[in-house]
Formats: C-alpha cells, structure tokens, sequence
C-alpha cells in the first residue's frame, strides 16, 4: 500500500508492526474530500443524526417509528461500523457482510462491543436483507433512509449510474468513544480492497 500514488492525504493513524515498522491506515489514500477523518467525533459531527435499527415493519409500527441517537451508538462503547452501497447488491452481500460475519470472534476477542452495518436505506429492507444473509445475531444493522448521516461525514455518493440514485462510499471505521481511531474508504464503491473485516482486524 505503501507504494500507491497518493492524490490526497489526510490525517491517519499508524500502528506499529512486528518488524518493527509502521502500518499506515488506508484511509489516508482517497480521492476526494471526505469531512470525516481520524480523530472526528462522529457524535459531534452528525449532531441532529439518528438511525432506524433494521426492523420488521410491524416492530416499526408498535415502536412508533422510534429511531436510534447516535450517542446511544458510540459513547463509551468500542464500535467496528461498515458503511455500503446498498442491500441485496453484489459486493454487500457476496463479500463485504460475510467477511464481518465471518469475523464475529475475532472482534469479540478484541472486545468490540458492536459490530455495526449501515447502509442508505430504509430498516425495513435493511431487516429482510439481514435475515436473508443470517447474521443478525453477528451484525448490527441500521438504516441512514435519507442519507443525512452519510452526508453530515462526507461519505453519500452518487450512484445513479448503477439505478441506485444518492447512496453511500464504501468504508468501515474503528470508533472508541464515538471518535475515529481508523478509518479506510474504498476509492470506488465496487472496490473492496481496505474496507472489510480483515483489514480492520489488523488495526485494532
């Protein structure tokens, strides 16, 4: 990684390896110009942002559509959280989820007290995806419908090309106390190069 052309660097993190040298985080190589970086408090920066957990419609009802404080989220809680493009898409479901769900020990181990998926869409269609993938019990899964928690860290994209209309990067981060202590964000949405569960195991 390394030896990759940088179009942009932002704050990142470095953790030492066993050689005795420095992993650098890969959220430092990306083109564009995300408002989120290490050492963001995500609370603070979403201030008016909540998110819907993934539900069935009936559970939605009889919650009265009740929604989920960032704050409930993050404080005081280690927090492993993957952003995608969208439920029932290629990458999502064939790589990005199960390479989580696969991992589940493994954060547990390093006691991770939530490993969260969110995604703009609604926490319905986020709830059938969940129970279709079968790691409900692994992941947590939660709706961003309008995209206003992607778009308070700099993260929607634009994937009308793909019919998917405002959407989001791809990207995971390590947050401790609602702040970012890694952050990695796929150059395209289709890559899935530094966003998934191996790559960030390695940083915490």
């Amino acid at each position: 990684m390394a030896s990759t052309i940088l179009r942009r660097t932002t704050c990142s993190a470095v953790k030492p390896m066993a050689s005795g040298g420095l992993r650098i985080a890969a959220a430092q190589f990306r083109a564009f110009a995300a408002k989120v970086e290490v050492g963001t408090d995500i609370v603070a920066a979403a201030p008016n942002v909540s998110l819907q957990k993934a539900r069935s419609w009936d559970e939605g009802v009889s919650s009265k559509f009740a929604t989920t404080p960032l704050t409930d989220i993050f404080r005081e809680k280690r927090v492993v959280i993957f952003g995608l493009p969208g439920a029932y898409t290629g990458v999502c479901s064939q790589q990005h989820v199960p390479s989580y769900k696969n991992s589940i020990d493994k954060f547990r181990a390093q006691k991770v007290d939530s490993v969260i998926c969110v995604a703009v869409n609604d926490p319905y269609v986020l709830n059938a995806w969940a129970e279709k993938l079968q790691v409900k019990d692994a992941i947590e899964f939660y709706g961003d419908f309008d995209g206003s928690f992607h778009k308070s860290l700099g993260l929607e994209k634009d994937l009308s090309a793909a019919l998917l209309g405002p959407r989001s990067h791809r990207w995971s981060a390590f947050v401790v106390d609602g702040k970012v202590k890694y952050l990695n964000i796929e150059e395209n949405p289709s890559d899935f190069k530094v966003s998934g569960a191996e790559h960030i195991l390695e940083q915490i």
